[in-house]
């Protein structure tokens, strides 16, 4: 496989990769959701993708964690001998929100694919200057949006394309858990808030659900004295104007009963996911139309395999994959705006941005869920 390097560094070609067809990955972060769905990921998708160096900042972790993958391990300070392997084709994002620019833009300098966890950064500005590094250094970035593989939302898609629901007027959505703490979540300098974490989904899955994007916001963030949120918001309330009379609604909370659902309702029917946004176990979904309502579920899958299968074959392929770096940055302008607005009380319109490219329901891969590994020196995020 070919991969630039920039600077004085020649071209390399990644012999080794090429003849398998495997893109090599390095995982950065190490933390709760890396460890229990990103590496054993790799299972389900080792046509086309391996894990062949971990990094992290706690060498504990790392240590524990390579033996276990067998897989040689790298702390922060040694990023560039990490991508310096030529083993390490790509690497997988997984870090503080506040530290995605910084690793994504050295990766790139360095040759290396980027595949970041969502949202791609906590500015509009951090986001342009990672898909300027990317195009500029001639590797490709993809923002980790599971969901756009995912069978329930993806034929939530179909329905809308199929006119199923007439035209498509309102989305609701809650999604909520209780936080536990200590967490980068709730960390104001490591990119933490419930708007950034949970409400992003929320916000992606109403432009792909009305395929288009919004032109006004608004937001009430609420900090309601629990000591677990000192530095962050716990819950957000949120309203969203789309053209053509369409409106997006949702809340959002990091002290609240689990809860992951959305509704879409349309001139002629509606359309409701239960458990719509979790990485772990089945989604349900209730279709009501012309007087008749059918139920369902999609089962339980690994949703990060397909990531890494579709990045690594646009990687391979050399094409662009679909969420790209523009995605994530349609996302990131939206939070952004919702804390102005937050902060203001008023609302804020935005620019119009052009998306061409959304999910499509042909984006569906199906694999079985991976099993919880034994996680090292981590606690799940919610109790």
């Amino acid at each position: 496989m070919a991969r630039r390097r920039s600077g004085t560094r020649s071209t390399q070609r990644r012999t080794s990769s090429k003849a398998s067809r495997q893109v090599g990955y390095a995982v950065v972060g190490l933390g709760h959701f890396a460890q229990e769905s990103i590496l054993p990921a790799f299972t389900h998708a080792r046509g086309n993708s391996r894990l062949v160096a971990l990094v992290s900042g706690d060498p504990r972790k790392a240590r524990a964690l390579g033996t276990k993958y067998k897989v040689p391990v790298f702390g922060y300070e040694q990023f560039e001998e990490c991508l310096a392997l030529p083993e390490v084709d790509a690497v997988y994002i997984a870090l503080p929100n506040s530290m995605h620019a910084e690793y994504a833009v050295r990766a790139a300098r360095a040759g290396a694919h980027v595949l970041c966890e969502k949202p791609l950064a906590t500015t509009e500005e951090e986001c342009r200057e990672m898909i300027r590094a990317c195009a500029e250094n001639d590797v490709r970035l993809m923002t980790a949006y599971r969901l756009h593989f995912e069978q329930a939302n993806l034929q939530a898609v179909k329905a809308v394309r199929e006119g199923k629901l007439g035209e498509v007027k309102l989305f609701t959505s809650t999604f909520s858990f209780q936080l536990r703490t200590p967490n980068i979540r709730a960390e104001a300098d490591k990119g933490g808030g419930v708007l950034w974490d949970i409400g992003v989904y929320c916000v992606n899955a109403a432009r792909y659900l009305f395929r288009s994007e919004p032109i006004e916001v608004f937001a009430f963030c609420d900090w309601s004295g629990d000591p677990r949120f000192l530095e962050t918001e716990e819950a957000a309330s949120v309203v969203m104007r789309f053209p053509e009379g369409k409106l997006a609604a949702f809340n959002v909370s990091f002290g609240a009963e689990a809860v992951a659902t959305y509704r879409l309702v349309g001139t002629e029917g509606e359309l409701h996911l239960e458990n719509a946004y979790e990485v772990k176990g089945p989604i349900h979904w209730t279709l009501k139309r012309q007087g008749k309502t059918r139920r369902g579920k999609a089962p339980s899958r690994d949703q990060l395999a397909p990531e890494l299968i579709t990045f690594s074959d646009c990687i391979l392929e050399g094409r662009e994959p679909e969420p790209d770096g523009w995605e994530g940055l349609a996302d990131v302008r939206i939070i952004s705006a919702l804390y102005e607005s937050a902060v203001s009380r008023r609302p804020v319109q935005l620019e119009p941005l052009a998306r061409t490219r959304r999910p499509t329901p042909d984006q569906e891969q199906r694999h079985p869920p991976t099993r919880t590994p034994e996680l090292v020196l981590v606690q799940a995020p919610s109790h």
